[in-house]
Formats: structure tokens, sequence, C-alpha cells
């Protein structure tokens, strides 16, 4: 269950802001790798892709999502969370959207809320060229604006199944009923996923769906793309 500070209504609002599709950090520009997946047939319909986003929100939760835990239990360390998770994206497609989603999830987040500690380290990933990856800046702005590791874990979660169910919409894999439909059906997993998240320490991530690495790292070779990843 969130804390007391997570659970307060201005918290509430603060994550729906964050993770609202209208937040401009460039997450659509990315598909998560649905569109590898649909063009080398591993995606075919709506329970295809639906088997799709549970593997890849599994390995969110095993492997991405307890970083954005880390840093909200730890912001000092920061910088070398991010270094510690950029060495272990070695998927240059994945490596280089995380980076950049990152980077404009906290121009945005710096800009939009009045957070010194987040202005302070959007000069510092600028000066040292950090990667600053999403789920770490995430971790950073979610801590900063009050939100427990709960309502983050989830949060991030949330945001990424979101991404891809989209992406699915937008490439005509399923129509935009049919995506609200399994967004709904991967929720019956969301405290599962958020407690997995939560209870796995920072040294203990892992890959759980190596296919699905490995289709999105292909992203830059298919014929034709509609997204960077």
């Amino acid at each position: 269950m969130p804390s007391a500070k997570g659970d307060h209504p201005q918290h509430h609002w603060t994550l729906w802001q964050l993770i609202d599709s209208a937040f401009p950090t460039g997450g659509f520009a990315h598909s998560g790798g649905v569109e590898a997946a649909w063009q080398h047939g591993m995606i075919r319909d709506g329970e295809g892709l639906l088997s799709f986003v549970q593997m890849a929100l599994a390995q969110c939760a095993a492997g991405i999502a307890p970083v954005v835990v880390a840093v909200v239990r730890k912001p000092a360390d920061f910088a070398d969370i991010d270094a510690f998770y950029d060495a272990c994206v070695s998927n240059h497609v994945a490596n280089r959207a995380g980076r950049v989603q990152g980077r404009a999830l906290m121009a945005t987040a710096a800009t939009t809320f009045d957070a010194p500690v987040l202005t302070d380290a959007a000069d510092r990933l600028r000066r040292d060229r950090s990667p600053g990856h999403l789920p770490v800046v995430f971790g950073l702005v979610a801590g900063a604006l009050g939100l427990d590791v709960a309502a983050a874990a989830s949060g991030f979660l949330f945001m990424t199944g979101r991404g891809m169910l989209s992406a699915a919409v937008r490439l005509g894999i399923v129509g935009p009923l049919e995506g609200q439909r399994l967004q709904a059906a991967i929720a019956a997993d969301a405290d599962r996923l958020a407690a997995t998240a939560i209870g796995r320490p920072l040294e203990s991530i892992t890959q759980t769906a190596p296919m699905l690495d490995l289709l999105q790292s292909t992203q830059d070779r298919l014929y034709s793309r509609l997204f960077q990843s």
C-alpha cells in the first residue's frame, strides 16, 4: 500500500500529470519493441499483443522499474545509478531510447515543477553529459515531487504498458477500443508487478525476456518504420 506521503491527494494529481500522455517527453516516438515484433511476425493479433505486453511488463518489473525505486530511495546516488543502468543496457536501440526519453523528461519536469532539485539535476546532466536514462530520471522526478516508491513503481509500469499499446493502435495492430480492453486486462497484474519492482534490489535486476531485447535491437534495420525503438 502507498505510504501516507504518496497517498496525499496532491501527490495523486502530480502522478497523473507525470504519466499523462500530454506531458511532453517524446515517449510516443517509441514503441518499446512492438513495431519490430510486429514486423517479424511475433505479434499477429490482439491476443499476441497482450502476451507481448505482459512479457514486457514482467521484464520491466524485474529489470527496469527497480531502478526507479532505487533512485526514489536514494536520490543522492542518481549519477551512480545512472552509470550502472547505462552499463546494463547493451542493446543500442534501448540505450538510445532511454537517454532520449530521460533527458526530455528531465527538461520538461524541471520547467514544469517548482523543485530546485530538478533544476540542479537538469543542469548537471547537461554539464556532465551523463546518460540520463528514463527510469533513473523518472525516479528522481517522482521522489522530488513527493511520490513514494509504490506510486513511482506503479506509475512507471503503467506508462510503459500504455506506451506500447498506444504504439500498437497507431500501427494498426488493434483498434482504439481493443487497445483499451487490453490495457484493462493488464491491470490485473499491476499490484504484483509493482511489488516485484519494489522488492528487487538494484544489484539483482535481471533480463527476463531476451527475445524482446533481440527484437528491439533490430529496429534500425527494419525496411520501413514509424517509431525510433
